[in-house]
C-alpha cells in the first residue's frame, strides 16, 4: 500500500481503471492510453478481472497479467500501478485512499451485479463499493444486449446510489469513419464525465 503520494501534483487525479469480462477491449485499451497520456492525472490504478483477461485474449490477442498495461498501451506505462483482481487489501480497497473516480470499462453484467448489492467479493467490487460510499465518482460502462429485467434493476440499483451508467453506445452524429473512431470517441465522452475533458473530443454545436 502506498504511504505517501508525492507523484501528485496539486490539481492532478488519481483514477481506478478497472477491466471486466464483457466484450470491449478496445474500449479499455484506449481508456487506458488515454489516461497514461494525460498530463492531468497522477495515477492509474489497473485491476482486470479473470474474466476481462481472457476476453483481451480472444479480442486482441494480448494475453496474461504481466505487464498488462505495457501490452494494452503498446509503450511502457510509468503512471500506471496494476493490481491483481483477490488483493482485497490494495490501497484503493480502502476510503482513506484518495482515489478520484473509477471507471468499469467494460462492465459485464456480473460485475453490476456484485456492485449493486454491495457484495465486495473481489477487488473491483470493493473499489467500486468505496466510491459509493465515499461518494466519489464511479462511471459503469456496461455491456450487454439485449437486457433482461435483472439488468435493469441492477443498473437502478447502482445508480441510485450515486454511480453513472454509461452504456456502450456509439455516436453516429460524429460521422466516425472507423471502429477505432467510434471507440475514441466513446472513450473520450467517459473521460469528460470524471472531468477529464479531452482537447480533440468531438462536440456537437461547437464552432
Amino acid at each position: 500500500m502506498e504511504l505517501t503520494h508525492s507523484y501528485r501534483k496539486p490539481g492532478q487525479t488519481i483514477v481506478t481503471l478497472a477491466i471486466t469480462g464483457a466484450s470491449g477491449a478496445a474500449l479499455a485499451a484506449e481508456a487506458l492510453r488515454a489516461l497514461e497520456a494525460d498530463a492531468r492525472v497522477a495515477r492509474v490504478h489497473l485491476v482486470a478481472s479473470p474474466s476481462a483477461l481472457r476476453v483481451l485474449a480472444e479480442e486482441t490477442g494480448i494475453s496474461g497479467r504481466i505487464d498488462l498495461a505495457e501490452k494494452l498501451a503498446g509503450h511502457p506505462c510509468p503512471k500506471v500501478l496494476q493490481h491483481a483482481h483477490e488483493d482485497v487489501g490494495a490501497a484503493i480497497a480502502s476510503g482513506s485512499y484518495p482515489i478520484d473516480a473509477m471507471i468499469v470499462i467494460p462492465c459485464s453484467m456480473g460485475t453490476l451485479a456484485g456492485i449493486a448489492h454491495g457484495l465486495a467479493s473481489n477487488l473491483i467490487e470493493r473499489a467500486a463499493d468505496v466510491c459509493l460510499k465515499e461518494r466519489r465518482k464511479l462511471v459503469l460502462c456496461v455491456r450487454e444486449t439485449p437486457l433482461n429485467l435483472i439488468h435493469l434493476r441492477n443498473m437502478t440499483a447502482v445508480a441510485e446510489a450515486g454511480a453513472t451508467v454509461f452504456p456502450v453506445v456509439p455516436a453516429f452524429y460524429a460521422k466516425p469513419q472507423s471502429m477505432e473512431e467510434m471507440v475514441r470517441t466513446y472513450v473520450q465522452r467517459v473521460l469528460a464525465h470524471i472531468g477529464l475533458e479531452q482537447s480533440d473530443a468531438y462536440v456537437w454545436g461547437s464552432e
